[in-house]
């Protein structure tokens, strides 16, 4: 049985964002010195936002929680690009490339459920009684 969802750390798809921005910030270390500002830069960037966005819209209604997922899945979509984008300029091989694309692939699988989810329950107005923070 899962655990109640008390605050957005207890999220999955939190945690696991959560990681895939600590594995970008790890694996960009490796890249040339003028990416500095650069791709990794933009790469951690849009790795920040992805958990930023879920925690910030959790503490908010349900329908803003539903943009900042939209928010959360568009970093993740852009972070996609850079690491392909990575992966072309042969920063990294291809093995540490498509670990990182597979976890963004599982957390935009999750983030889309979610949000299809809180659509439905907000289309429900009886549903909303079950989740009074959310409303």
């Amino acid at each position: 049985m899962a655990l109640p969802v008390r605050t957005y750390r207890d999220l999955r798809v939190w945690q696991m964002s959560k990681q895939l921005c600590l594995a970008i910030y790890k694996e960009t270390n490796s890249f040339p010195n003028h990416e500095l500002y650069g791709l990794s830069n933009q790469m951690r960037r849009a790795a920040v936002s992805i958990p930023s966005n879920i925690a910030e819209g959790h503490a908010r209604s349900t329908k803003e929680f539903i943009r900042f997922l939209d928010i959360a899945l568009g970093s993740v979509a852009e972070l996609e690009t850079q690491i392909e984008i990575a992966l072309e300029l042969e920063y990294w091989d291809k093995a540490v490339a498509h670990g990182l694309l597979e976890q963004a692939d599982h957390i935009t699988k999750m983030l889309g459920k979610m949000s299809h989810s809180l659509k439905q329950k907000t289309s429900n107005p009886e549903s909303q009684i079950a989740n009074p923070n959310h409303g």
